[in-house]
This record gives structure tokens, sequence and C-alpha cells, in this order.
């Protein structure tokens, strides 16, 4: 068992971030928002979609909506890697309703970093429907910028994508 000293230690280290990249730029996912991360599979394609709706993931038991974060950010399709990774990540819509998963297509998604999330600062730049897009910290390699999966959706997209459970039609 760690000592309390340890336990402070640790805990003042910070959190634990998925670093990944759209591009050039490095973004980060707060692993408490992630489930699991696998290699990209192929995915069942989802006709009259938005396109960063890359498709459907059956697993385990459960259909999982896709989203290629290249293409709802910059329009395009990440490349497919070794390095690009299909992230299982937890969604919640504020308070309403349970917790969902869907599946995040992210590229260069295979390293994590340790860091305080107050070190974080937000920008006065206008991310206009990009709400997802969170605070930035710098390093020595640059800017990182952080993205809350709980704000990935518009309304009309969560309606389409994630249901409600329990809303079902008789």
């Amino acid at each position: 068992m760690a000592s309390p000293a340890s336990r402070s230690e640790a805990a003042s280290a910070g959190r634990l971030y998925l670093q990944f990249r759209l591009g050039a730029d490095r973004y980060a996912l707060d692993v408490h928002d992630v489930v699991e991360v696998l290699p990209l599979p192929v995915l069942k394609r989802v006709p009259e979609a938005p396109g960063w709706v890359a498709g459907l993931f059956a697993h385990r038991g459960e259909l999982l909506p896709v989203l290629d974060l290249s293409q709802l950010a910059f329009g395009h399709s990440a490349p497919r890697r070794t390095s690009t990774r299909l992230v299982l990540a937890r969604y919640r819509n504020g308070d309403q309703g349970p917790e969902q998963r869907l599946g995040l297509i992210l590229e260069q998604a295979t390293h994590t970093l340790r860091l305080d999330p107050a070190a974080f600062r937000d920008y006065d730049l206008d991310n206009g429907s990009a709400r997802y897009l969170g605070p930035v910290l710098e390093d020595e390699q640059g800017l990182l910028q952080r993205v809350s999966v709980d704000a990935l959706l518009s309304d009309e997209a969560r309606a389409r994508l994630l249901p409600e459970s329990g809303s079902e039609s008789p």
C-alpha cells in the first residue's frame, strides 16, 4: 500500500492525458474519458451521415458510432497508419441521460503525458462550432490543446448518433 506521502506526490504530478495529432498539431484527451485504445478496424459505413461520422463499430455486443476527428476539425480523413487508432471514449451529455460510448479516430494516439491541468490556459479565440477545443498548454514541443469528449457533439448530432436509452417507441 502506498504511503500518504507517495500518494500526495502522485497527485501533484498531474493528470494523465492521451496525446494525439490532427495533422501537425498536438491535442490531448484526459484518460478518464478513454475506455480503450484499439488498432483502427474496418468500420460499417453509415449512408447519408456527415463526413466526420466514419461509421459503426461492433464492440462487445454494442454498436458504437465512430467519429473521425480529422474530418470533423479540418475536413479531411485521418490517414490510415499504424499509429492511427480507434479510441473508445466515455461521452456524457452534461447531467442529462446515461454515460454512453463512442469511437474516435485519432492520429498518432500512441503516447500518454502526465500534466498539471492548471497548466492549460484559456485563449481569446472564438472556436465557433468547435466547442470541443479546450485550453492550451505550452511545453518544449510547442502547443498542446485539450479536447473535451463531452463537447464533441451538437444537440442535433447527439440526437442522431446517441439516442437516449429507454426512449424507444412502443
